[in-house]
């Protein structure tokens, strides 16, 4: 049985650039003039004494334009074995207004509690406006947002989804709200 990859949707308002931005000229003196200006607002700042530009070292500080309640990035929550908490039942993707959570539900026959696990779930951050839903709506406490600024710029848009390997890695978290019953086995009693 040979299986189809996975085709991801095609939005209907994909950007399209016109001749004047595939001309990149054009593009780069404006770029130039927005950089070049900033440049010399700040430097106008700092020769008269006035607080320009300023620094931050990340990861050390955090900037201080960021919202104090600013939700940041996703993040799955695992269960002990290591997968992932998420028990696929797309709450989240049926929340989200910006409808960029999608999720694909595989079964583990093993697993009696909750047979459904997340086989895949990615996020389009190209088109999340990070509102936070996704982890009010989520029973099991699978989903969070971490006080951290994702790398958003990406060359394309397909650079920009999320995949789960991402979402369980890149700030692995195990202190789930709503603790995943352990399977049954040595000591636990069925």
């Amino acid at each position: 049985m040979s299986r189809k990859p996975f085709v991801r949707r095609v939005y209907w308002n994909e950007p399209a650039m016109n001749w004047w931005e595939r001309f990149y000229l054009f593009e780069i003196l404006r770029g130039l003039s927005i950089t070049g200006g900033v440049f010399t607002r700040n430097m106008w700042r700092w020769i008269t004494g006035r607080k320009g530009a300023l620094t931050a070292y990340y990861p050390e500080e955090i900037r201080p334009d960021y919202a104090r309640h600013n939700r940041g990035k996703h993040i799955l929550t695992q269960r002990p074995d290591g997968r992932p908490q998420c028990i696929a039942c797309n709450m989240c993707a049926t929340v989200c207004p910006a409808r960029c959570i999608e999720i694909e539900a595989g079964l583990d026959p093993d697993d009696t509690p909750h047979p459904k696990y997340a086989k895949r779930f990615e996020i389009d951050y190209s088109r999340c406006i990070f509102c936070g839903f996704c982890v009010e709506a989520c029973p099991e406490d699978a989903i969070r947002m971490v006080p951290e600024t994702p790398g958003l710029p990406a060359q394309d848009r397909w650079h920009m989804w999320i995949d789960r390997d991402a979402l369980l890695n890149w700030n692995p978290q195990r202190d789930v709200a709503k603790p995943y019953p352990p399977k049954p086995g040595k000591g636990v009693p069925t």
